[in-house]
C-alpha cells in the first residue's frame, strides 16, 4: 500500500524522538493512556518540584495563574471560546458533570446506544433509579451505515426525549458516528445533546461549533498527550447558567464555566496542569491534519498486512475516511483473550482484549510515534500466534 502521507520518514523519526521509548511493551493501547513527550514529562517534573519547594504559594499563585492561557490554546484546538472550557481529570468526570448537571424531572426521556461507554450508561441508569427519568436505547450495529445509525437515533426520539447521548468515537472499535447530523437532529426536536469525544479529540479535526453540541467531553492524556488525570469538558454558553456543578464550589456558584473546572476537587495536584500546553504546542505544531492521515495510514497499513491471517475479521470500516488508529479485530475459532495474552507473553506485544454485546477481539490503536516496521513485528507475531493454534486444532 502506497503512502499518501505528504511528510517522509525522517519527519516521523523526528516525531519518534520526541516521545519516551516505550518499553519492554511495544504499545498498541494508545487508546487507553498514550505516553506524554519528553517535553511534557519534563514539563510536569518540573512544575511538581516547584510545588514541593512552597506548596500552598506555588500551587496557587505561581501556576494556576497559567490556566486561562492554557484554556486559549485548547479553544484554538476544538474551536469553541476559553470561557466554555473547563479542565478536569478525564472524560468520566466530565460526562458525569453532564449527566448529572443537566436539570430533569421524573418521565423525561435520555436517549443512549448500547454501545456507549459503561460508566456513562451507568450514570444515566442511576438517574433513571434515583429520579424516574427514562433511558431509551437506540439500537444499531457498529457496522451500519451512517444513514442507518441516524434512522436508529431518529426511531427513538419522543416528544419527551430531553437528551441525546452520543459517543463520536467508539472506543469499543474506533467506529466514527455522524455527531453534526445527530447533533441537528436533536436540535430540531428540542433536545439537549451530550458528546463523549474521549477517543476522536486530536485524532482528527474536531469543531465544537460545527457538530453543534451543548456539551463536548474528552481526556488529554489520550491523544494530545498532556498528563494522565487531564480532562476537558466543553459547554455551550447558554447552557452554563442551567447546569449543575457535580461538585459544590468552595466560593458562591458562579454563573460562568469556572463552577465546572478540577479546583472544586479541593485540593488537587496543580502540577499536572502544567503539561497541558507543552502538549498541545506540539499537537498544534506537528499538526492535527497530519496526524489523522499517518494514524489512517498506520491503521491500513497493518491491516493490510494482516488480512491473509486465517479467521482474521475486522469489526472496523476500513474504507471511512474518518478512520483513525483505533479498530478491533478477531480471530475465528480462537479464544481472543488466548491471543492476547499469548502476544504479550511470548511476543512482547501488547494489545487490549474488549468484549461488548455480540463482539468479541483485540483493540489495536498505534500512535504517531511508531514505526512501520513495529507492525510488521505486531503482524508477524500474530500470524505465528494463530499458526500455532490452528495447527494445534487441526484448522486450516
Amino acid at each position: 500500500m502506497g503512502s499518501t502521507d505528504t511528510a517522509g520518514d525522517d519527519f516521523w523519526e523526528h516525531v519518534r524522538a520526541a516521545y519516551p521509548e516505550q518499553l519492554p511493551l511495544l504499545n498498541l493501547n494508545n487508546a487507553a493512556v498514550s505516553p506524554p513527550p519528553l517535553v511534557v514529562e519534563q514539563a510536569t517534573i518540573d512544575a511538581y518540584r516547584l510545588v514541593s519547594r512552597n506548596p500552598d504559594v506555588n500551587m496557587w499563585q505561581k501556576l494556576d495563574p497559567a490556566l486561562p492561557d492554557v484554556k486559549a490554546q485548547l479553544a484554538q484546538l476544538i474551536d469553541c471560546e476559553p470561557d466554555e472550557i473547563a479542565l478536569n481529570r478525564n472524560s468520566t468526570e466530565g460526562l458525569c458533570t453532564a449527566i448529572f448537571g443537566i436539570p430533569m424531572s421524573a418521565g423525561d426521556q435520555v436517549v443512549v446506544s448500547a454501545w456507549d461507554y459503561p460508566s456513562v450508561l451507568a450514570a444515566w441508569r442511576q438517574r433513571q433509579e434515583r429520579e424516574g427519568i427514562e433511558v431509551v436505547t437506540a439500537d444499531f450495529d457498529l457496522m451500519d451505515s451512517d444513514d442507518d445509525v441516524v434512522a436508529a437515533y431518529t426511531a427513538a426520539l419522543t416528544s419527551r426525549t430531553r437528551v441525546l447521548q452520543l459517543t463520536h468515537m467508539y472506543h469499543w472499535t474506533g467506529r466514527v458516528v455522524p455527531a453534526e447530523r445527530l447533533c441537528r437532529l436533536a436540535r430540531e426536536n428540542g433536545t439537549l445533546t451530550v458528546v463523549d469525544g474521549a477517543q476522536i479529540f486530536a485524532q482528527q479535526p474536531v469543531s465544537f461549533r460545527e457538530i453543534g453540541c451543548d456539551y463536548y467531553v474528552t481526556s488529554l492524556h489520550k491523544w494530545m498527550g498532556a498528563p494522565v488525570g487531564n480532562g476537558m469538558l466543553v459547554v455551550r454558553r447558554d447552557r452554563i447558567d442551567d447546569t449543575w456543578p457535580l461538585l459544590a464550589p468552595f466560593d458562591p456558584p458562579p454563573l460562568r464555566v469556572d463552577k465546572f473546572d478540577h479546583w472544586n476537587l479541593g485540593t488537587y495536584n496543580s502540577a499536572l496542569q502544567a503539561g497541558i500546553a507543552p502538549a498541545a504546542r506540539l499537537h498544534r505544531e506537528i499538526g492535527v491534519q497530519r496526524i489523522h492521515q499517518r494514524l489512517r495510514e498506520l491503521t491500513r497499513y497493518w491491516v493490510d498486512l494482516a488480512r491473509d491471517i486465517p479467521g482474521f475479521q475486522l469489526h472496523t470500516p476500513l474504507d471511512a475516511e474518518n478512520l483513525g488508529a483505533v479498530t478491533l479485530f478477531s480471530i475465528d475459532h480462537l479464544d481472543n483473550r488466548a491471543v492476547e495474552r499469548e502476544l504479550r507473553g511470548a511476543h512482547q506485544v501488547h494489545t487490549k482484549y474488549r468484549e461488548v454485546r455480540h463482539l468479541r477481539g483485540l483493540r489495536v490503536s498505534p500512535h504517531i510515534y511508531m514505526r512501520k516496521d513495529e507492525l510488521d513485528r505486531f503482524v508477524a507475531a500474530l500470524s505465528e500466534v494463530v499458526q500455532k493454534e490452528y495447527s494445534a486444532r487441526g484448522l486450516s
